[in-house]
């Protein structure tokens, strides 16, 4: 029984970065109904600006977050404006949104590959070789850190969308955009506003993968399936859903880990996906859409 605990403990540990992950995603699909490809190539981007802050500069990878948050969300709004604005109103849009984030994804990857080749990187501050003991358990302290910053920026995500006039006017985005437009919503704005948003959770996330996994340019091809597993058993769209499937998915991967070895913890993801996609499509926490 405590080996079964263990091992949910170390599932949980990383099942609140994977929430992070996937929020971003999230938030960009369920106001813009854009399946962001590139989202992961994105968080490898940060990774690669918390590694060379901390190999340069000594920064803290957590207080790194400082910096890579904003970029993100910078690169965030201007990435919308210049691919995706012109073409919000486009029947085909989400088909397009496919294929211009995969294409940037690629783009992005190599270009991190010529910057800074394809070595396998990672930052290593002092908690990331420390247990934290309870009793007869243990948690890494990089993953219990990362994990407790990834669910308290998630909150504060949930509350700036409940409770402020700009995160109502996404909400009211994501249900209906074009009942949002009617009564005065800028649509336009709260598109790239929220865009800039789901990629500063990415900024965020680069910061603290950076020293929980090894990483490099294409590692992006690995996480992408990951993260949109998360999403579509959560609901697409859905940040509460994406939280639970993500501690349920990252738990369950902890015992295949342990029980059958790490090759096979990817399965996990992918068979989640295509259950989820055969039996309900909408996800855990997601609407049937009727008709």
């Amino acid at each position: 029984m405590i080996q079964v605990i263990q091992i949910l403990i170390l599932g949980l540990a990383l099942g609140g970065v994977y929430a992070l992950m996937a929020s971003g995603m999230t938030l960009i699909f369920g106001v813009m109904r854009i399946v962001n490809l590139a989202h992961c190539a994105f968080i490898i981007l940060a990774a690669y600006i918390a590694f060379w802050l901390f190999k340069l500069y000594k920064v803290d990878p957590i207080v790194s977050m400082v910096a890579t948050v904003p970029i993100l969300f910078l690169i965030g709004i201007i990435y919308y404006r210049l691919l995706f604005s012109a073409r919000a109103d486009n029947p085909r849009f989400i088909d397009i949104t496919v294929l211009i984030t995969f294409a940037s994804g690629l783009v992005l990857e190599g270009l991190l590959g010529f910057f800074f080749t394809g070595i396998y990187r990672s930052t290593n501050p002092v908690y990331a070789q420390r247990p934290v003991i309870l009793g007869p358990f243990f948690v890494p302290e990089s993953q219990l850190y990362a994990t407790l910053i990834s669910i308290t920026l998630i909150v504060l995500l949930w509350l700036f969308l409940r409770y402020t006039r700009v995160g109502n006017a996404i909400r009211a985005t994501m249900q209906n955009r074009n009942a949002a437009q009617v009564v005065g919503v800028n649509v336009a704005w709260v598109s790239t506003l929220a865009f800039g948003i789901g990629l500063a959770m990415a900024g965020a996330s680069g910061s603290l993968i950076s020293f929980i996994f090894t990483f490099f340019p294409a590692k992006h091809i690995a996480w992408i399936g990951m993260v949109m597993s998360l999403v579509v058993l959560g609901g697409m769209g859905s940040l509460m859903g994406s939280l639970v499937a993500s501690f349920l998915l990252a738990s369950a991967a902890a015992f295949i880990n342990f029980y059958f070895g790490p090759a096979w913890s990817p399965v996990t993801f992918y068979l989640a996906l295509f259950v989820i996609l055969l039996f309900r499509p909408q996800g855990l926490f997601g609407k049937k859409v009727e008709g």
